[in-house]
């Protein structure tokens, strides 16, 4: 049975011309400057954050003999990871899981408080963005400059600002890609073998890749990142609630909009007097008059941009304001916004980032400086000696966390008679001592060996104690001894 629906589909073929139109042309944004107390907040932090990423690589941290003095560093060759008196080994790669919790739930924390804080003052995305705007502003001009340099044709004035303005670009995306690279290498010591061109390829060419992704990024797609590349517009609609403080319009107050001429009554009509600057100033081109959206990342200009016009046409301030959901319902200008901060969320979020910090604290605090590892041997799984007694051969790993060479010795319970001594010890030497360098790890072959009387089982439950002789730390490991069949 054919469904009738189906003689109302259209076949025709589409045609391709018409088809564009469906898809919008994007619109270059050219944001304002502003002026006011947010703007320079966004130019402290801006010039904090740069300062923290573009100096941490040259700090340096006593390590002793043998351990880099680079405070942050992330050492791939020798697999550890430096942040200045801590130092994480591969296998304690929890210890970077619990930093990522640390900081989503940290995330979800501000953005339940103050909405969407982090992408505002301290995103990458954003802090590039704002310098990149900032050096097109210094070539070019301000807006009306920008706009109309985009709408004159090519000329040489028009060609040499351009021209300057991204090779400007590129040297920040330059100096940015270098700045990374200098977080896994010794930072000195790679300057000079990149200006030397004694540098390895994989660092000429991420620093090529980190000049071009930042270039592109913060100077050519900008707001397109935070709008279709970032997840976090997405999901931060579960994080808010009717108590989040965020970037608000109050509509209450600012409708019916429209001009103002001076000396006009305002009776009857709301303060708002439709001059768009707030949307002139706006990184993401959005209008905060439609309400939260997923665009904004509540940077604040706006405020500065609707608090100058206020000041200008003489009323009080905060047309525009962080203020609650509800808030912005309230047209009086002088009530004191009210803010729950103590919410279930928010105690929620701050258990989970009390819990994960401690349970870190507690177990860097108290981790060992010793790491012990034990393969028995598998083939073969014993050894009958001569005197009737049965050996097991295990291959112990010793792993040395500290910067200076220390001595373990190796001992063996958990049978009556039972003996061990090391494959490079001599006869009747069974002190088993290993010397392991700083801050590395050393691997051993020991045999054990027990009666075959003392074995009621094929195979036995055995403890391998290893001792640091300058500490008295000790780290102890299960394994199994094999015997034959009873």
């Amino acid at each position: 049975m054919v469904d009738s629906s189906v003689e109302n589909i259209d076949v025709r073929p589409v045609n391709k011309k018409e088809n564009r139109a469906l898809f919008q042309k994007r619109e270059k944004i050219q944001p304002k400057k502003a002026r006011g107390d947010f703007r320079r907040l966004k130019w402290i932090i801006m010039g904090i954050t740069l300062a923290i990423y573009y100096i941490t690589p040259w700090i340096r941290w006593e390590r002793g003999a043998g351990g880099p003095d680079q405070a942050v560093l992330v050492d791939l060759a020798r697999e550890r990871f430096y942040f200045f008196f801590i130092e994480i080994w591969p296998q304690e790669v929890y210890y970077i899981t619990g930093l990522l919790i640390l900081a989503a739930i940290s995330l979800f924390l501000v953005t339940s408080l103050f909405g969407r804080a982090w992408c505002g003052y301290s995103c990458p995305q954003t802090v590039w963005t704002d310098l990149f705007i900032f050096v097109e502003r210094l070539v070019e001009g301000d807006r009306n400059a920008r706009l109309r340099l985009d709408k004159a044709p090519m000329s040489i004035s028009k060609f040499s600002k351009r021209l300057l303005k991204h090779s400007i670009w590129i040297v920040i995306g330059l100096l940015t890609g270098g700045a990374w690279v200098f977080y896994f290498a010794d930072a000195p010591t790679l300057l000079r073998e990149l200006f030397s061109f004694e540098a390895p390829v994989v660092a000429y060419s991420s620093i090529a890749l980190l000049t071009a992704t930042t270039y592109v990024f913060g100077g050519l797609m900008r707001e397109q990142v935070c709008t279709y590349m970032c997840p976090w517009p997405r999901i931060q609609g579960a994080m808010v609630d009717d108590e989040t403080l965020t970037v608000t319009y109050h509509s209450a107050r600012g409708e019916p909009r429209g001009p103002h001429k001076k000396n006009e009554p305002w009776a009857g009509r709301g303060h708002c007097i439709d001059c768009n600057q707030c949307v002139a100033v706006c990184p993401m081109g959005i209008d905060i008059r439609d309400g939260l959206q997923l665009e904004c990342i509540t940077c604040a200009l706006c405020i500065d941009a609707c608090d100058d016009v206020m000041d200008k046409v003489d009323l009080p301030r905060g047309l525009i304001s962080y203020d609650t959901h509800a808030g912005q319902f309230d047209g009086d200008p002088n009530r004191k916004i009210r803010v729950r901060f103590i919410r279930p969320r928010t105690i929620a979020y701050s258990l989970i980032l009390l819990l994960v910090g401690s349970i870190m604290l507690f177990t860097l605090l108290n981790r060992s400086v010793l790491d012990v590892n034990v393969i028995r041997d598998r083939n073969p799984l014993f050894v009958t000696l001569s005197d009737g007694s049965i050996r097991n051969g295990y291959t112990v790993k010793i792993l040395n966390k500290v910067h200076e060479t220390r001595q373990f010795r190796i001992d063996v319970e958990g049978l009556k008679g039972i003996q061990s001594w090391l494959e490079t010890a001599g006869p009747g030497d069974h002190t088993n001592l290993v010397s392991v360098p700083a801050d590395a790890l050393s691997s051993v072959k020991l045999f054990v060996s027990a009666p075959a009387a003392s074995l009621s089982e094929r195979s036995s439950d055995i403890e391998v104690i290893v001792t640091d002789l300058v500490t008295g730390g000790r780290e102890i490991q299960d394994t199994s001894f094999k015997g034959p069949e009873r």
